[in-house]
């Protein structure tokens, strides 16, 4: 409502009612084992009390709703883990995933040429990477080594 407080399903009024809450109730996160906390919530009935409605369309209907479902928002920001790039563009192992990475392209400044910008792409296997795993290894496998001689 206008003060904040969460409406709750199966609560039937319009109004704040103060209910006693227990662990795996909805609206309460329990911070200790066994603790009950009495809380006010507001009734699932919708008046003109409610600040915000938040709403989800389940079915489309024949006709358009002018300004939400006439045009499609295109996705802002492309996928950033490998995985999910080769999945999305159907790549196999030996395809450079650095080819593919979705660049969002950044306002003009006048005079300049156009930038753009592009994730830093996340689980890539690198030489670099390939060397410290290796390095890593030899290391830990020096050590054993060293305590079996003691």
């Amino acid at each position: 409502d206008l003060q904040g407080f969460c409406m709750m399903q199966g609560v039937l009024t319009n109004t704040r009612v103060r209910l006693l809450f227990r662990d795996g109730m909805p609206n309460y996160k329990q911070r200790r084992n066994g603790v009950r906390k009495r809380k006010s919530v507001r009734g699932c009935i919708v008046d003109s009390q409610l600040s915000v409605l938040d709403l989800v369309i389940m079915k489309k209907g024949d006709a358009e709703i002018p300004g939400l479902t006439d045009n499609t928002q295109p996705r802002r920001l492309g996928p950033k883990r490998v995985g999910k790039i080769r999945k999305l563009f159907n790549l196999s192992k030996e395809d450079d995933v650095r080819q593919y990475v979705v660049h969002r392209p950044l306002p003009e400044k006048e005079g300049k040429k156009p930038r753009s910008k592009a994730p830093k792409i996340q689980r890539l296997v690198t030489p670099a990477r390939i060397q410290r795993k290796r390095k890593v290894l030899a290391l830990k496998r020096l050590r054993s080594e060293k305590n079996k001689a003691q």
